[in-house]
């Protein structure tokens, strides 16, 4: 059943035809070049469709199955999110691109606030809803009344998400022998920490063949960087543990060929379950997640004084300013401790 639109434009001729925004096997276009999670380059159709097609509803799915193709699966679930929850918002009331303003905006905003999500959450949605809508009027389909103005997109400092070395230790020594999935769980972990802090869908979609003289290398699914890792034996020794048999990946993240995207996204809940688990047997009080393991390569390797462009580069991250980000909450004891020299020295 297709959903309803608040107030629809009629055409004044009776016999046109109606048609779609447009359709998926037409869309034209070229994906960006930063392949950013926020960007949607070259998604929609170029042809300026009628008013009374310019539906918030077809747009996002346009966008969100350009991006499938595109193979951009992490930026095409942001942006389904992002439409999900807005339409839940309106209730299940589609609505046209043009009504869209500050107002029905702020609305949102503060539907988001009173059910308890966080800032930098709020944030989340409106910046893609603000990309989104952006394409639109880049694409014609709607005219730029700047409703995005009045809320919030900016980046609240959050609480630390890494987790010093000793942790990272705690976690390697548990004996889990008996219990398979938190052992699966713990050695996805940290073969993302051994491997910069490489993220899980690039760690389901990495095949055999990207092992080549003891040098692993792999395209980042959400940049499109091409990243090279020297293979080391702590890799090896997960990646013989949990080799996908009769498959050519190189992790038994994703089995077989078909309905890969529904494994992927089933592997990653369950590991996450897990790794709740994990952090209690291991003493932490931090909430594990797969996202914890990258956080803390890079808060570990800034530690011991690595340049922030080499982790940068270490990680693909498309700009320095991205790595800051991750950066930004580093252990207060690390600064304590830096504070505590310079004032000894007075």
């Amino acid at each position: 059943m297709e959903k309803k639109i608040e107030n629809p434009q009629r055409s004044s001729r009776r016999s046109a035809p109606k048609s779609r925004i447009a359709n998926t096997g037409h869309l034209v276009g070229r994906p960006a070049a930063t392949g950013s999670a926020f960007t949607a380059d070259g998604i929609v159709d170029r042809r300026p469709a009628p008013a009374h097609e310019r539906s918030f509803v077809r747009f996002m799915e346009e966008l969100v199955a350009r991006l499938q193709h595109l193979g951009k699966i992490r930026t095409s679930e942001t942006y389904a999110a992002a439409e999900k929850s807005f339409m839940r918002f309106r209730g299940g009331r589609d609505l046209l691109l043009n009504k869209i303003d500050s107002d029905l905006m702020v609305e949102y905003q503060t539907y988001l606030r009173q059910r308890g999500l966080a800032m930098n959450t709020v944030s989340f949605y409106n910046r893609i809803l603000r990309a989104a809508y952006n394409r639109a009027v880049e694409k014609g389909l709607t005219e730029q009344r700047y409703p995005f103005k009045h809320v919030y997109t900016g980046v609240d400092k959050t609480v630390k998400r890494a987790i010093p070395l000793q942790a990272i230790r705690r976690i390697k020594n548990l004996d889990l022998s008996a219990r398979p999935s938190l052992e699966f769980a713990r050695d996805m972990f940290l073969f993302s920490f051994y491997t910069r802090g490489m993220s899980f869908i690039d760690m389901a979609h990495l095949r055999k063949q990207d092992l080549r003289n003891g040098i692993l290398s792999y395209r980042r699914r959400k940049t499109g960087q091409q990243l090279f890792i020297k293979w080391e034996q702590c890799m090896q020794e997960i990646a013989g543990k949990h080799a996908a048999k009769g498959s050519d990946r190189l992790l038994a993240i994703i089995r077989t060929p078909d309905n890969a995207l529904r494994q992927y996204r089933n592997a990653l809940r369950l590991v996450n379950n897990k790794l709740k688990t994990i952090s209690v047997m291991a003493g932490l009080q931090t909430n594990l997640t797969m996202y914890v393991s990258r956080h803390s390569w890079a808060s570990i390797a800034r530690s011991k004084h690595v340049p922030v462009s080499v982790i940068s580069e270490g990680m693909g991250h498309d700009s320095e300013a991205t790595t800051q980000i991750y950066l930004a909450s580093l252990d207060n004891s690390l600064i304590d401790r830096a504070n505590s020299m310079i004032l000894k020295n007075l």
